[in-house]
């Protein structure tokens, strides 16, 4: 309820389809303007799988920033926060799009040019022909690779460019008309080492364990689930300021197995050391090792949907579980859902619906 209270302050035009809030529908206001949007989420409210449809107008407008949508429906939280990036990202868009039709005066050319000199050519991964859009590289001290784009507009540098960066935090550059980009670029390096600790504890994880989901995590990621043992696994939601910290730990599986992990976690919650790596202190607390990736293969943990029998759904892995410990079999939420509505014996009250495992019938 209160996060259709927020959605509705944000976007008070984007209206509910259904009692249960998977389908929007209306229109999304940037500079003045209307644009149809359609949003259309899943059963289980993975944001990540929600599709998104829109007018031929705002999708234009929007084809040069697919990526950076892409990484927001991956990395947000909830529908609230996606959509507050989405107008941020449409602001930038239309700004941009009114700009190519203001002509740039010379000493813009020159201007821009000079600065890219001074920052150094080999930082430049990408520039357009019409010099509105630049994307540099820059290394942290890890050697890990990043990237900012930046979108400049007629008046720099007396306004400075738009910048989008593969962040989990916001990143706003401080900005004087006699800055050039290296100043940007000084700012995006310091950026970048305010992170280093979060992504440090990331790449642990990604390097020494098996992450289910995301597949492919971006930069923005703060969430990795990680296998435990067959069909049992661990959300973990890690605070980027704070990475040192205890993380928001959601267990996955049937009750029988994830029970004594959440006890354990709840009993020595108190051991949490914040001098030693968020995966040790994982390790520690749950008393557990995790399945190695140089020990054991992804397929002796991670077994096929009950249902569909493939692993990925959509992108998404199993992450419903048979509770009889004789059986255990795996599910996807979204086939789960579907195929407990179609049975006669199923109830339903508010979000949760009761019915006969597929696979044992219990």
């Amino acid at each position: 309820m209160a996060g259709a209270r927020a959605l509705l302050r944000h976007c008070p035009l984007l209206l509910p389809q259904d009692r249960h809030g998977t389908a929007y529908e209306g229109f999304v206001t940037a500079q003045g303007r209307d644009f149809h949007i359609r949003i259309l989420q899943p059963a289980d409210f993975q944001l990540k799988n929600a599709r998104i449809e829109c007018s031929w107008r705002l999708k234009k407008i929007l084809h040069g920033y697919r990526h950076i949508l892409k990484q927001r429906l991956h990395s947000c939280p909830d529908l609230v926060s996606f959509m507050v990036e989405l107008k941020t990202v449409l602001e930038i868009a239309l700004k941009n799009t009114q700009d190519l039709h203001i002509p740039r005066p010379p000493e813009y050319y020159s201007c821009l040019v000079r600065d890219l000199e001074i920052l150094g050519w080999n930082k430049v991964v990408y520039v357009d022909t019409g010099l509105t859009t630049v994307r540099l590289k820059a290394e942290d001290s890890c050697a890990r690779q990043h990237l900012i784009t930046l979108k400049l507009n007629a008046k720099y540098p007396t306004e400075p460019p738009d910048c989008l960066v593969d962040f989990p935090v916001p990143f706003a550059v401080s900005w004087m008309p006699q800055n050039s980009l290296i100043d940007i670029y000084n700012q995006f390096l310091a950026a970048l080492e305010s992170l280093k600790e979060f992504w440090d504890a990331l790449d642990e994880i990604d390097g020494k364990t098996w992450v289910l989901e995301p597949e492919n995590p971006t930069r923005s990621a703060t969430t990795r689930r990680i296998a435990i043992g067959n069909n049992v696994s661990v959300n973990v939601e890690v605070d980027p300021r704070h990475p040192n910290m205890l993380p928001e730990c959601y267990f996955l599986g049937a009750d029988h197995a994830v029970n004594p992990l959440r006890t354990k976690l709840n009993n020595n919650m108190h051991l949490w050391d914040p001098e030693i790596s968020l995966l040790q202190n994982l390790r520690e607390l749950l008393e557990i090792d995790f399945p190695s990736r140089s020990v054991l293969e992804k397929s002796d943990f991670a077994k096929d949907c009950g249902i569909c029998y493939a692993y990925r759904l959509e992108g998404s892995a199993p992450d419903q579980v048979c509770d009889d410990p004789r059986c255990g079999q795996p599910f996807h939420q979204a086939c789960l859902y579907e195929w407990l509505q179609g049975l006669p014996t199923s109830r339903q009250s508010f979000n949760v619906i009761f019915g006969e495992c597929p696979y044992c019938n219990k």
